[in-house]
């Protein structure tokens, strides 16, 4: 569910156990930090007051990074990531647009908006969303390290969507980690704010959407799939769908994986934490962390999820194991929830139960220690038995990181070309 980190890091530093990746767009790689030729400047357009407007009205984008064609693929040849579909240089920008929090009250997110620096005036979209962050400073509106496949997909002739989600970027408030409906909403809403900045800087976009997204992100597009293919918003079609290693099956996979070593201790503590302290804003998990987390954990835990705390600070106060972060009741739950625990994993796993009109490609890593593979396997099975044209893409021996480094190409390819 994590994503990125530092393009310095050596394959030993990413093994389970040992990586605290930052969160950004390719996990565990921080992209272009080398060539970012940011333009930060003023907003290049602002509307609307701090109150009223409708959904997806865009308040400011802001300009905030340029790349050359070359630039784009030096970056991306850094990681691994194959860079046969680049065809442009691109332009980034930070949007902030109106948009719903959980309980349906009026607030504000970011997202990134790029475009390529060339090509046609009108585009197709690619929506991209992002894995598991702690970090408010690490989203794609803000941080350089997050920005890897939008520029992959916009240096390959797409306008890209990347919304931070709630609570993330420069959003206010803390973040509901893994509530699908708001990610969806944010995600939306952003899909419009997309259509207005991209108008009001020149470029048309013709209805057409992409949808992918990594880890966290990869639950999130298979539910904005569902959101576009059933109306939520007028305007665009859905044409393809291709997540990456998505947490779809919490109760059944990802959550039992965390007791049974399919789940690395590291990610597992984070992860567990992460989920426990933002869906309990949400459901009435605990009324006390103590009656969930272990001393002295359970008197810093809620403060360490304030958007601010980096993972690898995060890790260093939390417990080395999950066994040992959770009491013995809760630990028990992990594989038998009950009560509002169950609730909050039932909640969002329901992203693969509906029929897409359009084709799906789960991408996955048969060493994933992060979101086992039985995610992608579940999530097709469950899609196969609506009806959809669905095939998971066993990306082979390579972990959280590596199954989305190996996809992305594959995904550019696909959506510039038979997806089309």
């Amino acid at each position: 569910m994590r994503t990125s980190g530092e393009i310095t890091r050596t394959p030993e530093d990413m093994q389970p156990g040992r990586r605290i990746r930052k969160a950004g767009v390719v996990a565990a790689v921080a992209l272009l930090a080398a060539v970012a030729a940011v333009a930060a400047a003023p907003a290049a357009v602002a509307g609307g007051g701090q109150r009223g407007g409708h959904r997806g009205e865009v308040v400011s984008v802001v300009p905030v990074a340029r790349h050359s064609r070359a630039e784009v693929a030096r970056g991306l040849e850094k990681l691994g990531v194959g860079t046969g579909s680049l065809r442009y240089g691109v332009r980034a920008y930070r949007v902030t647009y109106r948009t719903v929090d959980p309980q349906g009250r009026p607030t504000t997110a970011t997202g990134l908006l790029t475009l390529p620096a060339g090509g046609g005036r009108t585009l197709g979209l690619v929506s991209d969303s992002h894995g598991t962050m702690a970090t408010r400073a690490y989203a794609p509106s803000v941080s350089e390290d997050a920005r890897a496949q939008s520029y992959l997909f916009a240096s390959a002739g797409h306008a890209v969507a990347a919304p931070d989600y709630l609570g993330l970027g420069q959003g206010p408030g803390r973040h509901p980690y893994m509530d699908t409906r708001s990610s969806v909403t944010a995600s939306v809403d952003m899909l419009r704010a997309a259509r207005s900045a991209a108008h009001r800087l020149g470029r048309t976009l013709d209805g057409n959407l992409y949808a992918t997204g990594f880890s966290q992100g990869g639950q999130v597009a298979m539910a904005l799939g569902r959101a576009v293919q059933e109306g939520d918003a007028p305007g665009f079609r859905l044409k393809a769908l291709a997540p990456v290693a998505g947490p779809y099956d919490l109760e059944g996979t990802e959550v039992p994986a965390l007791t049974d070593g399919r789940v690395n201790d590291t990610s597992g503590v984070l992860y567990i934490s992460y989920f426990l302290t933002a869906q309990n804003r949400l459901h009435p998990i605990y009324k006390d962390p103590a009656e969930v987390f272990r001393a002295p954990y359970a008197d810093r835990v809620e403060g360490l999820f304030d958007g601010l705390h980096e993972e690898e600070d995060i890790s260093r106060q939390l417990a080395p194991t999950v066994r040992k972060l959770l009491t013995d009741d809760f630990y028990r739950k992990l594989t038998h929830p009950t009560g509002a625990f169950l609730q909050a994993l039932r909640q969002g796993d329901h992203t693969c139960d509906w029929k897409p009109d359009v084709p799906v490609r789960l991408y996955a890593g048969d060493k994933d220690t992060d979101v086992p593979i039985g995610n992608a396997r579940t999530c097709a099975r469950t899609l196969a038995r609506q009806g959809a044209r669905v095939r998971v893409l066993d990306q082979g021996d390579v972990d959280h990181v590596g199954s989305y480094i190996a996809a992305l190409p594959k995904i550019a390819r696909w959506f510039g070309g038979e997806a089309a």
